[in-house]
């Protein structure tokens, strides 16, 4: 190994960062004290606190961060622990407007004694329907009853008596029935048939015609005030029968009142009811025609609240989180019932929802199924701006609820919600919503990432320690902890940090469980959770297996071994579902006079996405710069990601593709047991890239496959030394010599490696040393400058040839 790769080579150590189980004090997790925080969270943790003591409207919550980091568990399990502290809120029932019962009122009570409202006003319509109708046949009730009948009818028999006297009188007698008042003719004490009078003289047929005429007429007058007598005896009636009910109501609504007299709104409901009762008791309860079912019913509908939310007394405030954030489901909906097709609704067919239940207290939602549902936004915008609670149908809005509705009276709304969702939610709401930022004032922003230190690790183990007895899966050895910590840095892709997904973690503990259930093993090992991530990679390894065939049966043009003219091995990374794989890809170059520039194909074809086409552009200008100083850069140039039909993101594969340009351009080959990633500015540093780990990997199992030679390497970028954590297979071929990791800090040192050779350094005047490979370039780059000089030059004097000369 020359000397310059031995300085680039990487050693086996610098590869990854395992969690050594040394440092653990503990045999098993079985040992350990409960971890209830949220690790390594610092800056969300002290976000939650402020936003949840902050009382001041506006200070909602958004939670941000990516699903798997614990931010919801957290956040109910903190929220939960400070609503305990808090005192419960009011709670809240629906009651009928007697005078429009189109707007339902709303009765505050205070914290658990809805229950007990309700249960008095249903023992008040049991006891109404025992008082009633059975309060009228009472002794008492009957006789004042009679007395008004009899007024009446003694006022009514009074002018009888006056007519009938006068009849007699004239020989005429007067016949009366219950609806009825008739006279007749009489001759020597007898009432005369038709027959008997039409025997009469005519004269004396004529005195009676006009005498029963004159009685009809006294008659009338003295029956004129009959409908006023009727009047007032109906009123002398129904003025008993208020008095009468009044009197039996009064032991009934008393104890209520005085049950309730701190309330306002009870006691004028009460009142209210009273009123109304005096109708309801004569049109209902007396009704005789109505089984007591129907009268129940009835009053039911009329008197029975309809509870909105009732708090246990000593529960604290309400944590109520809404799974499907629904418009009805949030804001609750109005019910309506058929009666012969027609719809119809009332009071008590108000249904609550998740922001009546967390009313004085706190509502957790998604923000991707918060924002997915119709009208939802803008009404939980209206709300918190009005902190008032109206409840109605969105459809109302639009014209389209074509029915008689309710509009309850509005609840005062006084709530912190907690809206979690990702980041690119977040960054959109702050971006096209003016009125998100005044209300969600408070970012509780989760990272994905921990910092890596021996507290944060101990957490770590007193974490799974907490989560496995939850979940009933068994204790875990400290080796499988510190394999499990070696994991969480895996996905985290750093040597010094913890990945925050604790939720992919779990995933990966219950699998080992499983496994461990069928070994019959008392503990999870570390050997556990190394067959569950084999386990896992072979369930997801369909793809990257078919791929590594074909690279194997020459399908998909590869080489490892050998070396060849622009075109060297670049490393990708390809993501099916879950699971992410490296897969070695051939970049190629080619060189021609001309002026077109760099070609980026990939980009040409619509293939190669914003990011990878300017790293492309980027070599231009770092070719410019570094090579076309003394005269100008007039090349074409074609470079392309061979055997990709899939679109090409990132910029990864620019160090690769100027290392392919300069072997082109140079004539130079490059090795192909060497597989290349990074990116470059115009200055040629190579920057550090993403899935460096999947990327070594991928094209370590060709390698591998084919067989490793100890020649054979991947070249990374020195920035990512720190996100190394390889596999332990990797590992191992590093330790015996055959296979390589390089880390570059620039081009000269990547094209260095590839050629086996210097690439040459400038010396002070910019000149490269002769014979190198940047010296080659140069010289390339100048002899196709002046080919293409030269034909401009021939072209110039074509034209002028062309021109007649002047006379």
């Amino acid at each position: 190994m020359s000397d310059f790769a031995a300085l680039l080579r990487l050693s086996p150590e610098a590869l990854t960062r395992p969690c050594d189980p040394k440092q653990f004090r503990f045999a098993s997790t079985d040992e350990l004290e409960p971890f209830r925080g949220v690790l390594g969270q610092e800056r969300a943790v002290e976000a939650l606190q402020f936003g949840v003591a902050m009382p001041r409207p506006g200070y909602n919550l958004f939670v941000m961060g990516e699903p798997g980091t614990g931010r919801f568990s957290f956040v109910q399990r903190y929220l939960k622990a400070e609503a305990k502290r808090l005192q419960a809120p009011a709670d809240w029932v629906y009651v009928n407007n007697f005078d429009e019962p189109r707007e339902p009122r709303v009765l505050e009570l205070p914290a658990g004694t809805a229950a007990a409202f309700i249960a008095d006003l249903e023992a008040l319509i049991d006891n109404l329907l025992a008082t009633f109708p059975a309060v009228f046949e009472q002794p008492s009730y009957q006789q004042k009853k009679s007395a008004i009948d009899r007024a009446f009818n003694q006022r009514y028999d009074q002018a009888l008596d006056i007519i009938e006297k006068l009849a007699l009188e004239r020989g005429i007698a007067l016949y009366r029935d219950s609806a009825n008042v008739a006279f007749t003719p009489m001759k020597d004490g007898k009432a005369l048939d038709e027959a008997e009078f039409a025997q009469l003289p005519e004269a004396e047929r004529e005195r009676f015609h006009s005498d029963i005429s004159h009685l009809e007429e006294r008659l009338n007058e003295e029956l004129s005030s009959l409908p006023q007598w009727k009047r007032e005896s109906s009123n002398r009636l129904r003025q008993l029968n208020e008095e009468t009910i009044t009197l039996a109501l009064q032991p009934l609504l008393a104890p209520l009142s005085e049950k309730y007299a701190e309330n306002a709104g009870v006691g004028a409901y009460l009142q209210a009811m009273q009123v109304n009762l005096l109708r309801t008791v004569l049109e209902t309860l007396v009704d005789e025609s109505r089984t007591d079912v129907q009268k129940r019913n009835d009053l039911q509908e009329l008197y029975a609240p309809g509870l909105v939310v009732a708090q246990p007394l000593d529960g604290g405030a309400p944590v109520v989180f809404e799974p499907h954030p629904t418009y009805d489901n949030l804001f609750g909906r109005i019910e309506y019932s058929t009666d012969q097709g027609a719809l119809y609704t009332s009071y008590r067919q108000l249904r609550p929802g998740a922001l009546h239940r967390a009313n004085g207290g706190y509502l957790i939602v998604e923000a991707e199924k918060l924002l997915g549902e119709p009208f939802v936004w803008d009404g939980l915008k209206r709300a918190l701006q009005s902190r008032k609670l109206k409840m109605e149908s969105p459809l109302a809005e639009l014209g389209r609820l074509a029915t008689v509705t309710l509009t309850p009276e509005v609840i005062p709304l006084q709530v912190k919600v907690v809206i979690i969702g990702s980041r690119q939610v977040y960054y959109a709401l702050q971006d096209l919503d003016p009125d998100f930022q005044e209300l969600f004032r408070v970012l509780v922003d989760f990272d994905e990432e921990i910092p890596l230190a021996e507290d944060s690790l101990e957490q770590f183990a007193q974490l799974i320690k907490t989560r496995t007895s939850e979940e009933g899966l068994a204790p875990l050895t400290a080796a499988a902890v510190a394999r499990l910590a070696t994991y969480s840095a895996r996905l985290a892709e750093h040597q010094g940090r913890l990945s925050a997904r604790i939720g992919d973690l779990f995933q990966l503990l219950s699998e080992a469980d499983f496994l461990r259930q069928l070994a019959g093993d008392a503990l999870t090992d570390a050997a556990h959770l190394e067959r569950a991530l084999q386990a896992k990679e072979r369930r997801t390894g369909r793809v990257s297996a078919r791929l590594l065939d074909d690279m194997l049966a020459g399908i998909i043009l590869i080489d490892t071994e050998g070396a060849a003219i622009g075109r060297c091995n670049g490393l990708t990374v390809l993501e099916v579902g879950d699971s992410a794989f490296g897969l070695p890809a051939r970049i190629s170059a080619t060189v021609y006079p001309g002026g077109s520039g760099i070609v980026d194909i990939e980009r040409e074809v619509n293939l190669g996405q914003p990011i990878h086409s300017k790293g492309v552009m980027i070599l231009t200008g770092y070719l410019g710069s570094r090579y076309a100083q003394e005269f100008p850069l007039e090349i074409s140039a074609s470079i392309a990601l061979e055997q990709s039909y899939g679109y090409v993101d990132g910029d990864s594969a620019s160090l690769g593709e100027v290392c392919a340009l300069i072997s082109a351009l140079s004539r130079t080959p490059l090795k192909q047991g060497f597989a290349i990633t990074g990116s470059i500015n115009q200055f040629g540093e190579v920057q550090a890239v993403g899935g460096v780990n999947e990327k070594i990997e991928g094209f370590f199992r060709l390698c591998e496959a084919r067989g490793l030679s100890g020649e054979q390497g991947a070249i990374i970028p020195y920035a990512n030394i720190s996100n190394l954590m390889l596999d332990e297979r990797v590992l191992q071929a590093v330790r015996e010599g055959r296979f390589n990791v390089y880390a570059v800090r620039h081009v000269d040192e990547a094209l260095s490696l590839l050629v086996g050779e210097p690439a040459g350094a400038p010396d002070a005047q910019g000149e490269f040393p002769a014979g190198s490979v940047n010296a080659r370039v140069v010289e390339r780059l100048r002899e196709i400058a002046e080919v293409e000089l030269d034909e401009e030059e021939r072209k110039a004097v074509h034209e002028a040839a062309k021109v007649p000369a002047s006379s």
